[in-house]
């Protein structure tokens, strides 16, 4: 990347992040503060950054950032969608697709996302790729950043990797894999003639699993707005939500957050699995498959 650009880009972080104030991120004020915007530090942990890496960005020098350190920054720097294609320009790397793991989040989705501190939430595509979790869905369900590629949709791995499955009764498999499938097809319904992403996940599914091109090939379509979801927690047990969507103008986006369903314990685990987080998390799947 030429210096000069490189210099700029470090530049216009320095200036979108003194605008941002710690309330609009979920961080609590300290009564002392030098900065009117958010700290390195804080800008690094929201990022998944090192603070010395962040601090490297900012100074104009270190390595070329990648796609998803760059995603990762617009979300934590509270960047419109103009302001995330001027930071992917500054660093020369190409503007993600949506629908992507990289997919822009609105302000207004993320601002909401962090009101929601007493419930797990999170934003998916969707093609069932998570974009950002808040810290209780991370604790439900496990980080689920750390996928890749195909495997970074949620979707893909149910019908390609058996331990996906693990944190569901296996009564309620049959009945997810359908929902799923249905609400697949809707999403390629919504999306332009010329789309390509979903189409090829479609592909990949049908080549790699005769459970997914049994359901496809029935033509379902229905959108997953409000189901019933029973997950199976390593540390709190068996936990009975209902699972709510708020979906995007366009479609592919939606906020998901889970709620303890009326009549059962869920409440309880669910205060349970706030004092516990992530910290004693078990891995619920074995390791994605190469995409």
């Amino acid at each position: 990347m030429p210096r000069t650009r490189y210099a700029e880009l470090g530049t216009f972080l320095r200036s979108r992040r003194d605008r941002v104030r710690p309330a609009d991120v979920g961080l609590t004020p300290g009564a002392r503060r030098r900065v009117p915007g958010l700290r390195r530090d804080e800008v690094a942990v929201l990022a998944g950054a090192s603070v010395e890496y962040y601090t490297e960005l900012e100074r104009g020098a270190g390595s070329q950032p990648s796609e998803e350190m760059l995603a990762a920054l617009a979300r934590a720097l509270r960047l419109s969608r103009d302001e995330r294609d001027h930071l992917y320009r500054l660093a020369n790397r190409a503007l993600p697709s949506e629908g992507g793991a990289a997919s822009h989040v609105h302000p207004g989705m993320l601002d909401l996302l962090m009101r929601l501190d007493s419930t797990p939430a999170m934003v998916i595509t969707d093609l069932h790729t998570v974009l950002v979790q808040n810290p209780l869905a991370v604790a439900l369900l496990g980080d689920l950043s750390v996928h890749r590629g195909r495997s970074a949709s949620f979707l893909y791995r149910w019908f390609t990797d058996e331990g996906t499955r693990r944190i569901y009764p296996e009564e309620d498999h049959a009945p997810q894999s359908r929902s799923f499938v249905a609400d697949l097809r809707a999403a390629v319904g919504r999306r332009a003639a010329g789309d390509t992403e979903a189409a090829r996940l479609v592909d990949v599914l049908l080549e790699r699993s005769p459970e997914f091109a049994g359901l496809w090939h029935v033509h379902d379509v229905a959108v997953r707005r409000h189901e019933r979801k029973r997950i199976l927690h390593p540390i709190v047990g068996l936990l009975d939500l209902a699972c709510l969507n708020l979906v995007s103008e366009d479609g592919l986006q939606r906020l998901l957050w889970f709620t303890p369903r009326a009549g059962t314990d869920a409440a309880e685990r669910m205060a349970l699995l706030a004092v516990v987080g992530s910290q004693s998390m078990e891995p619920v799947s074995s390791k994605p498959p190469s995409s």
